[in-house]
């Protein structure tokens, strides 16, 4: 059993496939070089899989009640090592779970061809969301491409058999390592990185982790609709990394969510909802893999718009840098952008924001801001991050229309009224009233002086006028259309 994103014992799909069909199984993680070398040294993602893998060991160990059973882990490069680590092992098949990535499948294909030639047969199933690949189509019998009625045939083909969990039975079937690979998982500095922040954020790992999380949102899941869209309040649920590496399961969550919207809760429809968008955008990378080439780099989903003109040049550069850093002098734009660089989280409202913004102020192209968030965002998953930029861009399916673009102050006063969560990323405004907060270049120079700011000092004036910046998006989307005809 090769573990990827899919890291706990309970309901997995991979394991309990291999549990069935083998009389022996051993259980195995590589730390996969292709993958971590090109990381910063410091990245979060790295420490909580380590974090879970101990996790992971532990529980494998308890399932047979054997100290020996438990987790091979490695750290190489995978598509070399599996078939090395079969290969000494003597294994007659290896199982994974299903992943779309363009990466992933060019690995799992280089994997499996390997795996041909000593006769060892590779499995994979779905695990890590509800309905996958072609598995919902219209009525013409092809992808969907529209939310609404991909989420109502969604929705209509929800039953018991696809929330039902896999049970890891007969666990006994889990063998002891042999002795030379009976090590513990190694540590941080063994992989050459280094302690994050992650315990002083209090990101929770591993399954256990992921159930508080989830018992702790059960709480508040019934006035989600109603907390979700505000950055100061506790409304998400804060589970996107754990489902992003499998430490908790999309059928529990969806079960949980589906229950509960029966009842009548309309919070719990509202994050269904947000569930049912995962998969949407997993599918659509699935069955359109030209939004994203094996880089990670990705193509718009509407070649209509591969003729916009983005802003080139230093200053393009120089605006991009300001968006980066949070020195747009946008107030809630730059909160954003400070959560995202200290803690790797952005609340879902100002990722739209900020997509806006340097998409359509800073007329800067959409893939330069899924690279930067595919660095820095602990959940960071391919599909989702594609279609949230590619939504905020209009040039994916089912976006945002071209001419609807996020207003930075408006966004700023409606979902963070009075400053709070500006004032927490941005204490340098904290002085500042709430009405002149979220566009201080309009605050008068008596506010401005008791507050101790200094607009081009303390904080930067606008790199852009968001008035002047919409025309200029407005005619750029409408040339880009005109000369496709």
């Amino acid at each position: 059993m090769w573990f990827r994103r899919d890291l706990r014992a309970h309901d997995n799909a991979a394991l309990c496939r291999a549990l069935d069909s083998c009389g022996k199984v051993h259980c195995a993680f590589v730390f996969d070089r292709a993958i971590l070398d090109s990381l910063p040294r410091r990245d979060r993602r790295v420490e909580f899989i380590r974090e879970s893998l101990v996790d992971l060991d532990d529980a494998l160990r308890r399932l047979t009640g054997n100290p020996h059973a438990g987790l091979i882990v490695r750290h190489a490069v995978a598509a070399d090592e599996i078939p090395r680590l079969a290969q000494e092992l003597g294994v007659q098949a290896v199982f994974a779970s299903h992943d779309d990535e363009p990466q992933t499948l060019a690995r799992d294909a280089a994997v499996r061809t390997s795996l041909a030639r000593s006769g060892t047969a590779f499995h994979t199933s779905k695990d890590h969301v509800i309905f996958e690949r072609r598995e919902l189509l219209s009525a013409a019998g092809t992808p969907y491409t529209v939310f609404t009625p991909y989420k109502r045939a969604w929705l209509a083909r929800l039953d018991r058999a696809s929330l039902q969990p896999h049970s890891a039975h007969p666990a006994q079937r889990l063998t002891e390592r042999p002795p030379a690979l009976r090590r513990d998982v190694p540590a941080l500095a063994e992989l050459g990185f280094e302690t994050t922040n992650l315990r002083e954020l209090e990101i929770p790992t591993g399954t256990e982790g992921a159930k508080r999380l989830l018992d702790e949102f059960l709480t508040r899941i019934d006035i989600y609709d109603r907390t979700r869209d505000f950055p100061a309040i506790k409304g998400p649920s804060y589970l996107g990394m754990q489902l992003r590496f499998g430490t908790i399961s999309i059928r529990d969550l969806v079960s949980r969510a589906s229950a509960l919207a029966r009842s009548g809760s309309e919070g719990a429809s509202t994050w269904l909802a947000e569930l049912v968008w995962r998969d949407f955008y997993a599918q659509i990378l699935a069955n359109f893999p030209h939004v994203a080439d094996e880089s990670g780099v990705g193509r718009n989903f509407r070649p209509a718009y591969d003729a916009i003109e983005w802003e080139v040049g230093p200053q393009a550069e120089a605006n991009f840098a300001a968006w980066c850093e949070g020195r747009t002098g946008y107030p809630l734009v730059d909160a954003a952008m400070a959560q995202i660089n200290q803690t790797g989280y952005m609340h879902n409202r100002l990722r739209m924001v900020v997509a806006s913004f340097l998409t359509k102020d800073l007329g800067i192209d959409w893939r330069r801001g899924e690279r930067y968030f595919a660095v820095k965002l602990n959940d960071y998953d391919l599909a989702s991050n594609n279609g949230g930029w590619q939504w905020a861009a209009s040039t994916g399916c089912d976006a945002q229309p071209y001419f609807r673009i996020f207003n930075p102050v408006s966004q700023s006063e409606k979902f963070d009224p009075d400053g709070k969560f500006i004032r927490r990323y941005l204490p340098v405004l904290a002085g500042l009233p709430a009405k002149s907060l979220h566009a201080p270049w309009m605050a008068s120079p008596v506010e401005l002086a008791a507050a101790g700011v200094e607009l081009g000092r303390d904080y930067p004036a606008p790199v852009v006028r968001h008035e002047q910046a919409r025309q200029r998006t407005l005619l750029r989307y409408a040339a880009a259309r005109g000369a496709v005809g």
